[in-house]
């Protein structure tokens, strides 16, 4: 009879604190060495040339029974940018381009989540290139459910976009150069 009571008191008290922890924000740093961002671009029409930032920093936050507290921010490095040949290299660093000598780094903040399965999604938010900031979703695709992620779990996801390059003041080109560039963004993010 008493281990039936103390079952019977204890229950409670668990849902209490399962609820508790479903609510807790979880966050999460960049796992900068298993993470690329890349940017392809229609070349001539009839090709593409697809530019990489390998160096990046970042910071996410996860609440498991509210998405649309979900936070995410990070910063890419412009000037570790590469590019399949010197010369495409050397115009994207430059002025009509990313240039990368005023503007060194691009950003995106996002804030909430809009679930639309148990590992799809969509972030919303700020992306700032070359000191233009634009509102910008994010398709996402998690390996995981990351609103049920156990703790210490690393979550890795895709995220996709396309944006208008002269959107962002990047307008040169344009008879070689597609306007729709594709972003990809392959990232693994661990609890702090």
């Amino acid at each position: 009879m008493i281990p039936l009571l103390k079952r019977a008191l204890w229950l409670p008290l668990f849902a209490v604190l399962l609820a508790a922890n479903a609510s807790a924000p979880v966050n999460y740093r960049l796992d900068e060495a298993n993470s690329l961002l890349s940017a392809k671009v229609p070349f001539f029409g009839i090709a593409s040339k697809t530019a990489t930032f390998p160096k990046m920093r970042g910071t996410a936050t996860i609440v498991g029974n509210n998405p649309s507290r979900a936070a995410i921010d990070v910063t890419f490095d412009a000037t570790a940018l590469t590019a399949p040949d010197d010369t495409t290299l050397g115009r994207l660093k430059g002025e009509k381009f990313f240039w990368v000598e005023r503007h060194p780094s691009i950003r995106f903040k996002g804030r909430g989540l809009t679930m639309t399965s148990a590992t799809k999604g969509t972030i919303t938010g700020q992306l700032t290139a070359r000191g233009v900031t634009r509102n910008q979703s994010l398709n996402v695709s998690f390996d995981r459910d990351p609103l049920k992620a156990g703790p210490g779990e690393p979550i890795a996801f895709t995220a996709n976009a396309e944006i208008d390059r002269r959107n962002f003041g990047m307008k040169s080109y344009q008879l070689i150069v597609g306007n729709t560039v594709e972003i990809t963004f392959d990232a693994r993010i661990v609890p702090n």
